[in-house]
């Protein structure tokens, strides 16, 4: 990425896109309806591959699909340009990155003898998959980048490359829930990863898709490695090492993401009366630190009624 704080975490979704089938899901589920119709799947080639380009120096993520388009009497191969754009932050540089990368592609196929000047560049459809926090608000044509707008004599000399979003934090449940597929479940489960119960809903969800699914054991293979590492990513409490499908292993799973959010939830409440106790009394002694810790939800509750009342801490903990 551009600088160190574009540098993505290992998500999973490069290898998923790695398969043509989440790729034809990304199109016929997330992209306008009318490219997807012109598209035949079964010819999807992947052509991916990391390049090292002289403006940023460092490798990006990305996946580079072709496929066959026919419009109008007139078949054509198109390539599908994502970039995988995993950040905590919008990047209102992207319109500048992409045109730079998609040029750097055109490099690389000139290059390596794919086309030549001659026979023209192939076209080519950017697409930026973000799931971060906040919505995206970056210009999506580098054009609208150029400010204030030129005169209509100097438009035409202007860059134009517009790239298009998918936006996973935009799109609602009833929305995802619309499209049974897969990938519509791997953007369930990233959108309720900070819901406990939510998560737990989600992952149901994607199992009872990949149930449905006719190459459900391919499927379960591929989303089971994803949920691995995006579950490390979240940090979970949870035994990955006996999590090999997600079919077969649910019920284990699903315990031990109810006994992760139950240990999350002791936490926070622990965290919480810890500060009570820090305003009323003062520095927090180790012993009060190991009895917080140790003690039950439902000790934790009476200790929080009985701080209000309280003079001492050995006062408090006598309830």
């Amino acid at each position: 990425m551009a600088d160190t704080t574009h540098k993505p975490h290992d998500t999973g979704y490069k290898e998923l896109f790695s398969y043509p089938e989440f790729v034809q899901q990304l199109i016929e589920g997330f992209a306008p309806t009318e490219i997807a119709e012109l598209m035949d799947f079964s010819t999807l080639s992947n052509h991916s591959g990391n390049y090292i380009t002289p403006l940023f120096e460092e490798k990006f993520e990305d996946v580079v699909w072709s496929v066959e388009v026919t419009w109008q009497g007139t078949t054509q191969t198109v390539f599908l340009y994502i970039l995988l754009e995993f950040q905590s932050r919008v990047d209102r540089t992207m319109p500048i990155r992409l045109m730079h990368y998609v040029a750097c592609f055109y490099d690389h196929l000139l290059k390596n003898g794919k086309t030549t000047p001659h026979k023209g560049l192939p076209p080519i459809l950017p697409i930026v998959l973000y799931n971060g926090s906040e919505n995206w608000t970056a210009r999506q044509d580098i054009y609208d980048m150029v400010r204030p707008e030129p005169p209509a004599f100097l438009q035409v000399y202007q860059p134009h490359l517009r790239y298009y979003l998918v936006d996973e934090g935009r799109y609602t449940d009833e929305q995802l829930g619309l499209v049974q597929t897969p990938l519509s479940g791997v953007f369930s489960i990233e959108k309720a990863s900070k819901d406990r119960q939510g998560l737990q809903q989600a992952v149901d969800r994607i199992v009872a898709i990949i149930q449905a699914d006719p190459n459900k054991e391919r499927i379960d293979k591929i989303i089971t490695r994803w949920l691995k590492r995006h579950l490390q990513r979240l940090g979970a409490e949870v035994n990955l090492d006996q999590l090999n499908s997600l079919v077969e292993d649910k019920d284990m799973l699903a315990e031990n993401l109810e006994s992760w959010a139950k240990r999350e939830q002791h936490q926070g409440e622990t965290r919480v009366l810890t500060k009570q106790i820090k305003m009323k009394f003062g520095e927090v002694p180790e012993w009060v630190l190991q009895r917080l810790n140790q003690a039950t939800t439902e000790q934790l509750d009476e200790w929080s009624l009985a701080i209000l009342a309280a003079n001492s801490l050995d006062e408090m903990f006598k309830h």
